[in-house]
């Protein structure tokens, strides 16, 4: 697969773009005043995997909060501002390490040249962040309603304004919550810039229609050679928007760290609790770093093949499972020892 060239952005210790590996973004949804409560839902989302995060900085009292989030946070805390400059000087001053704005909404030239002065001072690029419910209105009366080019249109208002005030630590998010109309936004947008693209189905719904909104669009755009960050929208615990961004990246071949779980639909030929099982192992291997693929099939029609083209699995039979380790049978259990037996077999590898 061919990746488009971007600019390569540093925040942090962290690069977006040029030959930077795709990372992985999300959200806090705690109240940010909260100090203590946000440093410990970031927390656990670095242990799920995320690689940047973003935090909603309302008021100034969530601006000082920053102070001691990001020293408690060793990855790249990200604020997320509207409308008021001031909050922005002040969660750069706090310690954060890329803002998302848009800066037509920040106000006129005098405002961004100051702005824009502090980022260049401390390093600091921003994430122009396009919604399609936040188009501006002059657009959004010209297409008459939403569409890639107004979106692509409001993106690059925004980023000439950047521009003028020569600033060009730009990355650049164009989000819409139709699946096709954000694929072809960010297929346009490609043409014209070589910023770093962020990725994402804004408000893309619960777990169930979000996971699968999202890893149309993101995993789509990424197999076209597209984007060099991603942030999957849920309704729900960010941790389960880590959780589907690195299957995500694992699926379109970004991210190799970690078990590549396996397992068949079942059919009427099953004759173990197939479903019960592959639960409970992949379970088991969640957080895993071993980078293996396991295969839990459940009968000898694929099964065999399935396991044998994995590092180790198992294929079922009459209430047993046969435990294959690179093609190779090296033990038959009961049923109701598949799981240990197997999850035993990874641990020793």
């Amino acid at each position: 697969m061919i990746r488009k060239e971007t600019r390569k952005i540093k925040v942090k210790d962290i690069y977006i773009g040029g030959d930077s590996p795709v990372s992985i973004q999300s959200m806090t949804n705690t109240d940010t005043r909260d100090a203590e409560k946000t440093i410990e839902q970031i927390r656990a989302l670095m242990v799920a995997g995320v690689d940047i995060i973003r935090v909603a900085v309302p008021d100034m009292e969530a601006a000082e909060a920053l102070k001691e989030i990001t020293k408690a946070i060793p990855i790249p805390v990200v604020a997320d501002i509207h409308f008021d400059y001031k909050l922005a000087l002040k969660a750069i001053d706090n310690g954060i390490s890329k803002l998302r704005i848009n800066p037509g909404n920040i106000g006129g030239k005098e405002k961004i040249d100051i702005l824009v002065q502090k980022c260049i001072e401390k390093d600091i690029p921003i994430r122009i962040g396009i919604n399609s419910g936040s188009l501006e209105e002059d657009i959004f009366i010209k297409y008459k309603k939403v569409t890639p080019e107004a979106l692509v249109e409001s993106a690059m208002r925004n980023v000439r304004l950047l521009e003028k005030s020569d600033f060009h630590n730009i990355i650049i998010s164009i989000k819409s919550s139709d699946v096709l109309v954000m694929m072809e936004s960010y297929r346009l947008l490609a043409k014209k810039v070589d910023y770093p693209l962020h990725l994402g189905v804004t408000e893309a719904g619960t777990p169930y229609r979000g996971t699968i909104k999202s890893s149309i669009g993101i995993g789509g755009l990424l197999s076209e050679g597209l984007g060099d960050t991603i942030r999957v929208s849920l309704t729900g615990d960010p941790i389960e928007e880590v959780r589907v961004a690195r299957e995500i990246l694992k699926a379109t071949g970004h991210k190799k760290d970690g078990i590549e779980f396996v397992s068949c639909p079942t059919c009427g030929r099953t004759e173990i609790n197939l479903i019960k099982i592959a639960n409970e192992v992949e379970q088991a291997l969640e957080g895993c770093k071993k980078n293996i693929k396991v295969a839990v099939m459940g009968c000898v029609v694929n099964g065999p093949g399935e396991a044998r083209e994995a590092d180790i699995g198992v294929a079922g039979g009459k209430g047993s499972g046969v435990i294959f380790k690179k093609g190779k049978i090296i033990r038959k259990v009961k049923e109701d020892e598949i799981v240990k037996a197997l999850l035993d077999e990874i641990e020793n590898m």
